[in-house]
């Protein structure tokens, strides 16, 4: 499974890259300006210079045309750049266009497989479901994920599913579990993979008899 980091802080990206965990990157309005960013083409420029992979940058029009006008111009930043477009009717739309005029594209805000089964059948490179949201109004994100991956294999639809919304390691886990294709990840639940309290426990025992053989 491939991992995402989802974020628009340079250091963060910087970080998780160095330690060889990173295949690409997802922003949204919300994280850049979290950043405080004044220049958005400049800012995803620095991010595509960080990670060689897809970098999903997100349209904020609502409409077709202020989408595909807000699409070419992210396309034309970097080859790696991802369109993200809303899981709307104009989103669809605007999916085929980018879809046939060679530009990627991930889908987003889905919350239910019949969405992403139409986000797949407009073309769309990504689909994102959000399953954190998902768990927000008492449901189980996570079965979305089981159930689109069935509908992906029984068409064999080359839509990649990218679950979104990751709130700790065990949506990770699910999701590798279940067949997703990536799982974009904040920087905190990275950090949260990495650790186990067995695997501390055991490194201090490790020291510490290595400090006793060394008295001896």
């Amino acid at each position: 499974m491939k991992f995402f980091i989802d974020t628009a802080n340079l250091e963060e990206i910087k970080e998780a890259s160095q330690m060889g965990l990173i295949d690409g990157v997802t922003t949204n309005p919300s994280l850049i300006a979290k950043e405080g960013v004044t220049d958005h083409d400049s800012h995803m420029k620095k991010i595509c210079e960080l990670v060689d992979g897809p970098i999903s940058a997100e349209v904020v029009s609502t409409d077709f045309d202020g989408m595909m006008k807000e699409a070419k111009h992210l396309a034309a930043l970097h080859k790696n750049i991802v369109i993200k477009l809303p899981m709307t009717m104009d989103g669809i739309k605007a999916t085929k266009a980018c879809t046939e005029a060679g530009i990627k594209t991930n889908v987003t805000l889905v919350f239910q497989p019949i969405q992403a089964l139409l986000a797949a059948k407009a073309g769309a490179t990504f689909v994102s479901p959000f399953v954190g949201r998902i768990d927000d109004i008492g449901r189980d994100g996570m079965q979305i994920i089981e159930e689109i991956r069935i509908i992906f294999d029984n068409y064999g639809f080359e839509t990649q599913i990218l679950t979104a919304s990751i709130r700790h390691p065990h949506h990770v886990l699910r999701a590798a579990l279940m067949g997703s294709d990536v799982a974009t990840i904040p920087f905190k639940v990275i950090k949260q993979l990495i650790k186990h309290p067995l695997t501390d426990i055991g490194l201090e025992n490790f020291l510490k008899d290595h400090e006793n053989l060394k008295k001896k």
